[in-house]
């Protein structure tokens, strides 16, 4: 499955749109990470454990995307794009969105 940021890819043109195709994935942090969270905040540089937990939650949110697109007869999804937002103290939403397609090489 292509899955892109434009709204076309290149050397295909596009047969059918089938419409928004979502994925999203709610993660809490968890008591160990925000207390190591907290020492790299007192001697700055990355908090591994944070972008670990982000970095699943993306895929997670990717996979339930393709699945839906799948399911819908999809063979890409154009205008692909990220958003979070923050559910209740220390759980946050990733979602990811785009437009289901079918396409063919030109």
């Amino acid at each position: 499955m292509i899955v892109v940021t434009t709204d076309g890819v290149p050397g295909y043109r596009v047969t059918k749109v089938l419409g928004l195709v979502q994925g999203s994935s709610v993660r809490a942090r968890h008591l160990g990470q925000d207390i190591l969270a907290f020492f790299k905040n007192l001697t700055g540089g990355e908090i591994r454990e944070y972008t670990k937990l982000l970095a699943e939650a993306r895929e997670q949110a990717l996979d339930r995307m393709r699945e839906e697109a799948t399911r819908a007869g999809a063979n890409a999804i154009l205008g692909m794009r990220f958003s979070s937002t923050d559910i209740s103290e220390g759980a946050s939403e990733l979602l990811v969105y785009g437009t289901a397609v079918q396409i063919d090489r030109t």
